[in-house]
């Protein structure tokens, strides 16, 4: 593990919590995204972090290397493991469905976690990736100031194109796309719409579908 992708989600933890109040209008766009495109079943969350999405999204377990993020996460009832994505400690063909928001930014072997979430999804599973595209509008704000930011600092960005490619080298299949966020998320006055597709939309939410 990476440990200096962890230790801003240990020192900033208020920064990070603040952030979701402060721009609401772009959290719950988010969440809606993801909301449009998340199968029904079993789930987990890599990445889980304090449960902002996995408590609304109905999603029990979870997985994060933060202590301090997995304590509010384990208040709100969640069940949660501390480990990174790339060694995740259960079984084979145990979730319907893997999601991860964000959490590609930080993992240190973004092929290793592609590789355990297939291997711990049942056959025609679904793995479920929201994220900032880096192509977009505030993904080249976000790289332009990538250094002012002690989380993006030392976070890895990724175009739609790039994640699409990588979860074909493991053969998942049936892709579908939401975007949100067509403006500067600081400018929001309400919840952003929800579309087909990408391109357009800072937030990109893929589905892919794991074949046996």
């Amino acid at each position: 593990m990476d440990r200096k992708k962890v230790i801003p989600f240990e020192e900033f933890i208020i920064r990070y919590e603040e952030w979701f109040t402060k721009y609401k209008f772009a959290y719950w766009s988010e969440l809606d995204a993801v909301g449009s495109l998340l199968p029904s079943g079993k789930g987990m969350e890599v990445g889980i972090g304090s449960g902002r999405f996995a408590k609304p999204l109905g999603i029990e377990y979870g997985i994060d290397p933060s202590l301090k993020m997995l304590k509010i996460s384990k208040n709100l009832g969640l069940k949660v493991v501390k480990v990174v994505g790339e060694n995740i400690p259960f079984k084979d063909k145990t979730f319907d469905f893997i999601l991860m928001v964000t959490s590609i930014c930080f993992l240190s072997d973004i092929r290793k976690a592609f590789s355990e979430a297939k291997r711990i999804l049942k056959d025609k599973g679904h793995i479920v990736i929201g994220f900032i595209d880096k192509s977009s509008a505030i993904g080249k704000y976000y790289l332009e100031n990538k250094d002012k930011s002690p989380f993006y600092k030392v976070a890895n960005f990724y175009s739609t194109g790039e994640i699409v490619a990588l979860l074909r080298e493991f053969n998942f299949t049936n892709f579908s796309f939401r975007q949100t966020i067509f403006k500067p998320y600081w400018e929001l006055k309400s919840v952003d719409k929800v579309e087909e597709g990408f391109g357009k939309g800072s937030f990109v939410v893929i589905k892919a579908q794991k074949i046996s």
